[in-house]
Formats: C-alpha cells, structure tokens, sequence
C-alpha cells in the first residue's frame, strides 16, 4: 500500500461516526492554508471518488465556488457516484477561517455551514493535517521518523510536489529516519546516471527535468560529487570524469559500461588536456584522457610505418616493442570505443611476429601440411585480424607495411618449401577419392567459395553453439582455382572427367563429356542421389543435398585487402544457411571449398611469364602453349594432365599490382578445409520453453507447459532458485503437462513461484502463483 492510498483512508476515516448515535456527515471538510496538498489533488481523485476542490469553476475537474460545491453535496448536481462520500478539499483555507462566520468571506460563506452537517479531517487537537504532521502523527498520522530540519522539510515538499512521495509504499516509509538525503533520493534515484545525462545534453535535460527536478540534481551534485553544474559547467564535470577519483569512480565505471548512452560526452573528455607526466607517464592515470590515448596512437603510427624499411627481424623487434608499450591501452575505455585501432591491430601484428619466426617444416607436401595444421595457419590468422582491425587509410598504410614487412617473407619461404616438395613429387597427389568419402544420408554438403583453412579455424567456433564441429584438410585440386576445385570437393568428383580441350580448367561429365556447366552440374548431382539445394531451401534432411553459401572468394577478387576487415559479415551469411539447414533437421553439415587464397597489402611480387608462352594466363598460373617450354613449375592439370600448366614462383604474380589471387602453389591455396558439423540442434535448453498455464485446484496445481523438453521438470517452490524451498515433490513433464500438489494446507493462499527445471536441475522458466487461488 502506498502513501496515496493511506492518505485515502484517513479522508474516509474522518467520515465514520456511530450511525445509532448520529448521522451520517454530508461531507468531510479538508482544509489546507499553507496549500501543501494541492499538488496531490489530481491523483488523489482515483483513490476519492468523492473528491472535490473549491476552486474557478471547472467541473470536468470536480472544481469550483463554494455554492457549486454545495449544490454537488446536496445532490442539486448530479456529479458524483451514488454512494461517494463528497470530500472538499479547501486550499489557502484554514478550519478556522469557516469557524468564525461573521468574518468568513463571502464567496465562501455557503459552505460554512456544512461544518456542522459535515465533519473536519483535522488531527486530534484540531490543528489542520500538514504534510509533516500526517507523516509523523501517531494519533491519526503515519508515526513515521520524519527529520525536522529545514533541509528535510524542504525535501520532503519537493519530493510531494513532484508527485513521488504519495506513491511510495508505506512500507518503505516505516523503520527508516526519513531524512533530506533519501528524499531525495526518490527524486534522483540514480544521480551518477543523472550526471551523464546533463553532461550529454546539459540544456536539453535541464528542460526536460523542469525547475523541481533541476533543483534536486544541483543539491545532489553538491553533495555527492563535490561539484556545482550550474557554477562550474560542463567542462569541469568532464575534467573530473576523465580524472575518476573518489565518488567520480561510480560516474567513469557507469560511463565506461554504458558509453553509447551518452554520445556527447566523449567530445567533452577529447577537449581535455592530459596531465603532464615526463618521460615516464604512468599509463593508469592517463587512462582517461582521449587525448593522451591519439597521441599514443599518433606514435604508434609513426613507428609501424618504419617497419617499411626494416627487415624481417627487425620488424619483428619492433612491433615486439611497439606491444610492450601499447599493448595495455588495449584494456583502456577508447579501445572499446573503437578509437584505438592501431592498438587492436598491433595485438595481432605481435602474433605474426612471434610466430613468423618460425616456418612450417617437413620434406614432403604431407609433412608440411602438418605442420602447417600444427601452428602455420594461426600466423594467417592474425595477419588477416590485423588488416581487420583497421579502416582509414591512415591507419591501414602503417598496419600494412609492418604486416608486409614480417609477413611476406614467411609466406614467401613457406611458398617455396613446398613448391620443392611438390617438384619432388611429381606433385600434390591425388585424392584416392577427391570427394573424400560417400556422403551417409542425413548428410547437406556446403560449399563455400574461398574457405581458407585458417578462416574455416574461425567458422569452426562460429558453428560451436550448433553441434560438435572439428575442422580437417585435404589437397585441392592442381591448380587451385574454382572451376577445377569446385568439381574435386563436390560429392560426384568420381563421375567428372577433364580433356585437352576444355578451358578455363572447366572439367567435363565423363559420361557424356558435356561441360560441368551449372546445370550440368545440379543435373549430375541429382542423378547421384544428391539433391541441389537452391537459397534457402531446406531439402529433406534423411537425404543428401549440396547447397552454396557466402561468396569469400568474389568479395576478394572485388575489394582486395578489404576482405580482411568484412570477414565477420561473409562468414555471418556461411552461418546464416547452416543455421537453416540444421533447423530444418540435418543431422550432419559438410562445409567445403575450391581453394584458399594468398593477401597481402601492398599487393604480390610481379613475376614474369612471356606472353608468347600462355594459352591462358591467370594471376598464379597460366596454361603454357603447346610450343612453349616448361617453367620450373610446370605441373599437368589434376583433370588431365595433357594440360601443361605454369606456376609462378614463390608467392609471386604474373599481374602486377594484386592484393588478393590464388591458384599457385602454397599452403594457403592449395591446403583446404573439410569442416564437419555434428548437428545438436539450436535451440538451447530452456530457451523457447514457455509456462502457458497454471491452474489450482485446492491444493493441487497442474501447470502446461510449451515447448518442453525430454528430461525436464516442474517444482513449486517460493524461491525460484532454491531447491529447499520447494513447496511440493517436484514432476517431468509428460506431453507438456504435470500435475503437482502441495502437502501443507497452511501453505493456502502463500506466493510460490512455478518453475520449469532442465535436465541438469536448473531453472530454465519461472511464472508467480499463490497457493489454491481460483
């Protein structure tokens, strides 16, 4: 119950009388000289039907003159509810102003008599009700501990005025000394959120709050943050924001969690200067302060920019050093912000360094394939997170060079290595079964355009939340372009076929050499028993389907090096389709790919191939004329090796000028994902599971259940996470429903709570109740 409702009572109290000794009153006269109720009074009148107000004649606001309000009491106006009580509330009028009708003002003279037909609401001694003697009263009153001092007092018609005090439980009133700081509290609950907000918007929320309100943050400024808004302005709130000592902490804690709240804010901190430390700051303390977080970044520019010039171990050094100096601003609010994007990217140019100094070993193509699943593509890895963490050109340029600097030759002797190996052996061999395997039913194979090995390491974890998934690698076909390597991962590798006539390494069906063109494809799929799934189509999941999804492999061919940074948006729409398919049932994904891909910013070394020489020349290969002599990577094509094709050398290119190419020999081309999903589903437990009803019968309660689960179950309890609390023995649920009941009949009419527990005993949905209610 709350005050406005107590206040409601003590006006029908005053009207109670002993009807075998007197009448009923006609009204009870509530006068008020100081006008300390009269803000009440429109929100009172849903707790007083009866409630009435001398006032200029407004009767949709139950207000008017006194002989207005008489003709209501006597029922000449038929305004109130048959029943309703008239209560007339008489603001700037004191009891004894109708007490002495000689001198009783006209206007108000029809209602004096009423003070003996009616009845007062006046305290025990006869003294007017005021707001502080209702609240302290113990005759008639609250019996609350109210302070007398001004401050409170002031307070506390603040806080009346403002409507929040009549709405306030009693009980939250009783057993605490109400004083001026918790009054206004309830004005100002949250005052360190109320500092954010002035801050982003000072003039905007002043206006909004009005005079009250504004009146109440000034005090609580003072007296909580040791600072004045209106004498010290925004500029000095934002110095103390940036400096976070002492009660300012709860302000720079609150900003640092909620920063988007509060735009505006961010370009006050940036106007403030740093303190001035020497040549050794101490980090913590500018921790605050934009400024000093730019200049940072400004050095950290400069000094990635000159790995340009340096050699691999240089570089190395220098992006190892450049770490340990800004590597902890990582943890600072502005990195969060987005505003440190050189320091985001150098945590990924320290792994490139650290782990580039180390090649993929082995003799023979398998050795160096595992090798490079051992550790070689984590060094990928965080060279494509590092150009993903940066966007101007400002920033890209420096992160490029230093990447560039370390990464390339890495690649470039990795490349090498196995180029050897392949020279070797004759080269990659053959898959025994290029579609590794005939797909079980229950089966949808994915194919991704492009998937990297280290970026399907990346869609590994994306897929976790649908089922077991575990990443494996295969040799892609020879060379690695999508034409040849679409056809080798697919499903009906078996039945395809190339000759010395087909272009653009597009293979051929075998059983009636047509080109694999897409139709041809789908329609070779289909006669497999693999069904080909267009864009959101589900298939059916007992079967088997190949379907397609994101397009890594054009988006790097279109925006080079921007790859890196829309990577989370392609692999979104690679999780996207999986997610559909294992909604729809799919017991098993098979995520596939052509080829991986070679990026660098600054693009890849020129290598020089005549044009005398190729048929057909590609960025990493080119199919050699039957006139032209071998290079020292010539290598027949995986579909038929009458096809002589050529290779550039280490992780050069035959054009000039690109970032992003593949279909040479290397790791990160020709070394592919097999991604396998084990399906668990995707919903977890507890998550679309709803209480739909709850119905009790005296003590028994049956409660149905949407959504349910196998090993779920449902318990009564009156605290929702204690299993002691438990009112009954709890029950699975079986088809939906259970039916539980409660042994203790004194337990009738108590609040429980209904909980629906998982199969591990935890409580996945909660509704209220009471005990037996109807």
């Amino acid at each position: 119950m709350n005050l406005k409702s107590k206040l409601a009572e003590a006006l029908q109290a005053a009207a109670k009388v002993n009807r075998s000794l007197m009448t009923a009153p006609a009204a009870v006269l509530w006068p008020d000289p100081d006008r300390q109720w009269q803000k009440v009074i429109p929100s009172l009148a849903e707790c007083v039907p009866g409630l009435l107000t001398l006032g200029d004649y407004e009767p949709e606001a139950n207000r008017g003159p006194s002989i207005w309000l008489k003709a209501v009491v006597g029922g000449a106006i038929p305004l109130l509810k048959p029943g309703a009580l008239p209560v007339i509330y008489l603001p700037g009028i004191s009891k004894a102003d109708l007490r002495a009708i000689e001198s009783c003002p006209r206007d108000l003279q029809p209602l004096a008599e009423l003070q003996y037909r009616g009845t007062f609401w006046a305290q025990v001694n006869g003294k007017d009700w005021t707001v502080n003697a209702f609240l302290t009263s113990k005759a008639g009153g609250l019996g609350l501990d109210v302070a007398q001092d001004k401050a409170t007092q002031e307070a506390l018609t603040q806080v009346l005025n403002a409507g929040v005090l009549m709405e306030t439980a009693v009980a939250d009133l009783q057993g605490r000394s109400i004083n001026s700081e918790w009054l206004l509290s309830l004005l100002a609950p949250n005052p360190t959120r109320d500092l954010l907000l002035w801050m982003n918007e000072p003039s905007v929320v002043q206006r909004q709050w009005g005079d009250v309100l504004w009146s109440v943050f000034i005090k609580r400024c003072r007296s909580d943050f040791g600072f004045d808004p209106v004498a010290d302005g925004v500029l000095v709130a934002a110095e103390r924001l940036a400096k976070g000592e002492g009660k300012w902490v709860a302000v720079a804690v609150l900003y640092r969690d909620s920063f988007a709240c509060f735009p505006n804010v961010y370009p006050l901190l940036a106007k403030v200067q740093p303190p001035q430390m020497g040549l050794f700051p101490d980090q913590e303390l500018l921790a605050g302060y934009p400024q000093a977080n730019e200049e940072c970044e400004n050095a950290l520019r400069y000094a990635l920019a000159a790995c340009a010039s340096m050699d691999a171990a240089q570089a190395r050094t220098a992006v190892a050093t450049a770490e340990k100096e800004h590597g902890q601003r990582r943890g600072w609010l502005w990195s969060r912000m987005g505003r440190s994007p050189l320091a985001a990217a150098l945590e990924h140019l320290a792994e490139v360094a650290q782990r580039s100094a180390v090649l993929p070993i082995g003799q023979t193509p398998a050795e160096l394939a595992a090798s490079y699943q051992q550790s070689g593509w984590q060094v990928d890895q965080a060279a494509l997170k590092a150009l993903g963490c940066v966007q101007a050109k400002s920033d890209a340029e420096p992160v490029g060079a230093a990447l560039r600097a370390m990464y390339l030759p890495w690649l470039e002797e990795s490349a090498r290595r196995l180029q050897e190996a392949v020279k070797d052996t004759g080269g990659l061999k053959a898959l025994s079964s290029p579609n590794n395997g005939t797909l079980t039913e229950g089966t949808c194979t994915v194919f991704v355009d492009g998937l990297r090995y280290d970026v399907a390491r990346l869609l590994e974890q994306r897929l976790l939340p649908l089922g077991k998934a575990s990443v494996e690698a295969n040799w892609t076909s020879m060379p690695s372009v999508t034409a040849s390597g679409k056809a080798w991962c697919s499903p009906v590798a078996g039945f395809i076929a190339g000759t010395a006539d087909d272009v653009d390494f597009e293979p051929r069906v075998a059983a009636d050499g047509k080109p694999l063109s897409a139709h041809n494809f789908r329609k070779l799929l289909s006669e497999q028993g693999v069904s080909p799934l267009e864009k959101h189509e589900t298939g059916d999941p007992q079967g088997r389907a190949w379907t397609e999804a994101g397009d890594l492999d054009h988006y790097g061919h279109e925006h080079g090096v921007r790859l890196a940074r829309d990577m989370t948006t392609q692999l979104d729409q690679v999780v996207e389709r999986i997610t559909e398919l294992v909604d729809a049932g799919w017991k098993r994904i098979r995520v596939v790919t052509d080829h991986g891909w070679l990026l660098l910013p600054g693009g890849l070394p020129k290598s020089e191939l005549a044009k005398h020489q190729a048929e057909t020349r590609w960025g990493r290969c080119a199919v050699l004329k039957d006139s032209a002599h071998g290079t020292p990577l010539t290598f027949g094509w995986d579909w038929c090796k009458d096809v002589q094709v050529a290779y550039a050398p280490g992780v050069t290119n035959f054009m000039a000028g690109a970032d992003y190419a593949h279909g040479g020999i290397s790791l990160q081309e020709c070394l592919v994902p097999v991604l396998q999903l084990e399906c668990a589903g995707t919903a977890s437990p507890g998550a679309a599971v709803t209480i739909q009803s709850v119905t009790w019968k005296g003590l028994r309660c049956t409660v149905v259940v949407a959504g349910a689960s196998v090993g779920q179950r449902v318990d009564i309890r009156t605290k929702a996470a204690l299993a002691s609390s438990s009112l009954a023995a709890s029950k699975p649920l079986d088809g939906g429903k259970a039916s539980l009941a409660v042994a203790d009949d004194e337990q009738m009419g108590a609040a429980a709570v209904v909980v629906v527990l998982g199969a591990d005993g935890e409580v996945v949905q909660k509704q209220a109740t009471t005990v037996g209610e109807k």
